[in-house]
């Protein structure tokens, strides 16, 4: 049984549809890239998923809970709450107040620090960390409440490519143990290690599959609607409008 599956899903927004007649399917334990540019519909595609934004056609089938890592989350440096308790909430976030300490707590807490490597600053303030110990104690947050699907929105915006690099490191060991993870980006080269399946968002359709299946011209000429030259240099890919485009020669997705 497929972890997700999502077929002929649509999605309008304000009278516009966002999302059109998109289909696809997630084994177990996949690591899967969300890949297209700024308004694509990655975020709409993920919050229908979760059941935040209700579809116009289609439907979504989750085989478990989900975990959900935001794009933006403003975290106050002042704000009283420790990584470890951040991670605890996780637990039960939905109400309100601290809940009352208990040994199994204090473990599963310890086993969340650990599977991401964040010990070293679990009595920090959460606000006064780092872009990259936060994402890891986000995903710790996502994944405490053991889900089967882990979905992340641009987790690695604004992190640096070491950064970065450990958060794929990181997300590639939580699939292998099972858990199916799907990570929104612009860009598909810091994935191209790790995925073994790409769901490529344009104009609001999706192309599925293997990168090699999937990043391939005519496959991105027909979503776009207009000629995409993709282009392989020193192991990167770059997905480029073609001569007669309409963005002219510029990069429309996957830019280093």
């Amino acid at each position: 049984m497929p972890a997700l599956s999502v077929a002929g899903l649509s999605v309008a927004l304000g009278g516009r549809e966002v999302l059109h007649d998109v289909s696809f399917s997630l084994k177990p334990g996949a690591f899967c890239g969300l890949i297209g540019s700024n308004g694509s519909g990655k975020t709409t595609l993920l919050r229908t998923i979760l059941g935040f934004t209700a579809p116009s056609a289609g439907r979504v089938e989750l085989a478990g809970p989900a975990g959900y890592v935001p794009q933006k989350l403003q975290l106050d440096p002042d704000m009283p709450v420790r990584a470890r308790d951040f991670i605890e909430l996780g637990l039960n976030g939905h109400r309100f107040g601290f809940p009352f300490p208990s040994r199994a707590r204090r473990a599963l807490v310890a086993e969340m620090l650990a599977a991401v490597d964040a010990e070293k600053f679990a009595d920090q303030r959460i606000g006064e960390l780092s872009g990259g110990q936060q994402q890891r104690v986000l995903i710790a947050h996502a994944l405490i409440r053991q889900p089967k699907l882990l979905l992340l929105d641009e987790p690695l915006a604004n992190l640096d490519l070491r950064a970065g690099a450990e958060i794929i490191a990181l997300l590639k060991s939580v699939a292998a143990r099972g858990v199916t993870v799907l990570i929104s980006a612009h860009d598909m080269n810091p994935l191209l290690s790790a995925m073994d399946r790409i769901v490529y968002l344009a104009n609001g359709r999706a192309a599925s599959g293997t990168t090699a299946e999937v990043v391939r011209t005519e496959v991105l000429s027909a979503l776009y609607g207009y000629h995409i030259d993709v282009i392989r240099v020193h192991e990167r890919i770059l997905v480029v409008a073609g001569e007669h485009g309409a963005h002219g020669a510029e990069h429309v997705a996957a830019i280093p």
